[in-house]
């Protein structure tokens, strides 16, 4: 490769910053004569990677950790020196809301999936007929679909339609945020399906998979943070980049192809030139960009959905927590604008100063447009009110300290078919527009992990690109 080439990340997100990382590094390895511009539309890097330090309190506006098992983001976090920053989660019992008490999740459970008999029944969470029906799982046929499916088929299929709505629906739905009679099996859950075809039941899947890791169970937490903030791995990634590099406040209006190369003009009236570029902003936004070339395939049917964060701070004194644990989650039928509940200053204790109880809601389900027209002050009134009615919950008084932050459009759907419609979107661009590619968390998933992953194998497939062309 000897002709100097430059490529463009669009979006500053995680996923951007995570590729021009690794990109820079690949250069430098290398010595390639490669240039890199990210352009980043807002005054700030880092898209819903936000922390807060106040008071004392580290509260996550956004994200607030990953599962170390994906092992991308704790790289990254050793890769950018910040490996003494990693802590793990405190372990603890976690509950699910129903009709205003807090009833433990049965022990044993993987996403709802029950492990441990007796933990299901004596559980209060659903009738005996309901885990019966859920016990029967052991001995349903196995129904092999060539076709994707909803995560709530599928588990209905196996555990009935009680367990799913009580049990897992508000563990599965929390991960993705959406309804999991939409959600795509196969782009969300995928691993339960091959469990099912190699062991014939879900429940004998994870008692095997249990037993096999049971050497290595330890009381450390399965989620990472780093103990600053998440928004420190932020400030690191701009820190090691080269100055300019990383270009603020420069939305991309549009882009043109011309002969062996792409323009990129920018809504501030500057246009350049780029050989590669890397979209990471997301699916909505990059289809508008794009729309001059190509009517890329639109998010199937559903909207991206909304949530917002609320943490709210107190005197130890003016809350009582009558339960051991870590905090609750909230099924849809329950009928609350809450969907789940965490107590920081037992699940991540360094967020938390001594004498203080933080406790973080989540706002907002999908199909639901309350966010959108309401203030912080309405969504931090919201959340008091529903928590005041969670018996076992006690609070006194008005939070010493409360911090909203409103992600906006911010979830991509995930529907049935989402594989599919992913495949297509990028034949379409690949026939029409070559050199440019797609990653981001409306694509191929949308924890911290899956982010950077997708950045890295976009940087894979770039240098290969660049390298095939100079061999032809």
């Amino acid at each position: 490769m000897t002709d100097p080439s430059h490529i463009t990340i669009v979006g500053g997100g995680l996923t951007g910053l995570s590729a021009a990382f690794y990109l820079h590094r690949e250069i430098q390895e290398r010595n390639l004569p490669i240039t890199i511009t990210l352009l980043e539309a807002s005054e700030r890097v880092g898209g819903k990677i936000q922390t807060t330090h106040t008071h004392g309190f580290t509260i996550e506006g956004g994200p607030d950790s990953w599962l170390e098992r994906k092992g991308y983001a704790t790289q990254l976090a050793i890769d950018l020196g910040l490996e003494k920053d990693l802590v793990n989660n405190s372990v603890g019992q976690s509950y699910i809301l129903r009709q205003d008490r807090l009833y433990p999740i049965p022990s044993g459970s993987v996403m709802g999936i029950p492990t441990k008999w007796q933990a299901v029944l004596e559980s209060e969470l659903v009738s005996e007929k309901g885990k019966k029906r859920a016990g029967a799982e052991l001995f349903r046929s196995v129904r092999s679909s060539k076709s994707d499916q909803s995560v709530r088929n599928f588990f209905q299929d196996r555990f009935g339609r009680e367990w799913v709505d009580q049990v897992m629906e508000p563990l599965l739905s929390g991960v993705y945020g959406n309804d999991i009679e939409q959600l795509s099996l196969r782009s969300t859950f995928p691993q339960y399906e091959g469990l099912l075809e190699q062991y014939g039941s879900l429940i004998t899947a994870m008692r095997q998979t249990r037993t096999k890791s049971a050497g290595t169970v330890t009381s450390k937490g399965m989620f990472q943070t780093l103990r600053s903030g998440l928004e420190s791995l932020v400030h690191q990634l701009e820190d090691v980049l080269p100055t300019g590099l990383i270009q603020k406040n420069a939305a991309v209006d549009s882009v043109i192809r011309t002969a062996g190369h792409y323009r990129i003009f920018l809504q501030d009236g500057r246009a350049f030139d780029t050989d590669q570029i890397l979209f990471t902003t997301s699916h909505p936004v990059t289809q508008k960009v794009l729309g001059r070339y190509i009517e890329l395939p639109s998010l199937q049917h559903a909207s991206p959905s909304s949530v917002a964060t609320v943490a709210l701070g107190f005197d130890t004194k003016n809350v009582q927590i009558e339960l051991p644990g870590t905090g609750f989650v909230i099924p849809r039928k329950e009928g609350y604008r809450i969907t789940a509940c965490t107590w920081l200053h037992k699940k991540w204790p360094h967020t938390t100063p001594e004498g203080k109880v933080l406790l973080r809601c989540f706002v907002g389900r999908s199909g639901d447009d309350l966010l959108a027209s309401r203030s912080e002050d309405e969504i931090i009134q919201i959340a008091l009110e529903e928590l005041a009615r969670v018996q076992s919950l006690q609070i006194n008084g008005e939070p010493e300290i409360a911090v909203v932050e409103k992600l906006l459009n911010s979830r991509p759907p995930y529907e049935v078919g989402h594989q599919e419609w992913l495949q297509d979107t990028r034949n379409r661009l690949s026939n029409v527009l070559p050199d440019i590619y797609l990653a981001g968390s409306f694509y191929e998933g949308i924890g911290l992990p899956d982010c950077i992953q997708q950045g890295k194998k976009a940087v894979s497939e770039i240098i290969e690109s660049l390298c095939l062309k100079v061999l032809h």
